[in-house]
């Protein structure tokens, strides 16, 4: 959801894909991209609508309010996960 939100207007699959890939720094198989996204879709965190261009009919995404009140919930659970953990000292004891 959240390389839907980066693409913005041109949210369509391939977009998505370069999304993830250039923010993780790994591929992804554009397969499993469709894959979540339907999921997504079918969970209403996402929708989708056909848009024509240039280069013919495209699926184009946008997060939902439910789908953005998800992002917000898991932000704040992750957050609270993190609260109290000094992650340089971690990393620093790990590494000795």
């Amino acid at each position: 959801m959240l390389a839907v939100l980066h693409a913005r207007e041109d949210a369509y699959g391939m977009n998505v894909r370069r999304e993830i890939e250039t923010r993780t720094d790994r591929e992804v198989a554009i397969g499993a991209v469709y894959a979540t996204l339907d999921r997504l879709e079918q969970k209403g965190l996402i929708a989708s609508r056909r848009v024509n261009g240039d280069g013919g009919s495209r699926r184009v995404f946008s997060v939902t309010a439910a789908g953005t009140r998800a992002l917000y919930e898991t932000r704040t659970v992750r957050d609270r996960l993190w609260q109290g953990l000094d992650l340089p000292v971690l990393v620093a004891k790990f590494r000795a």
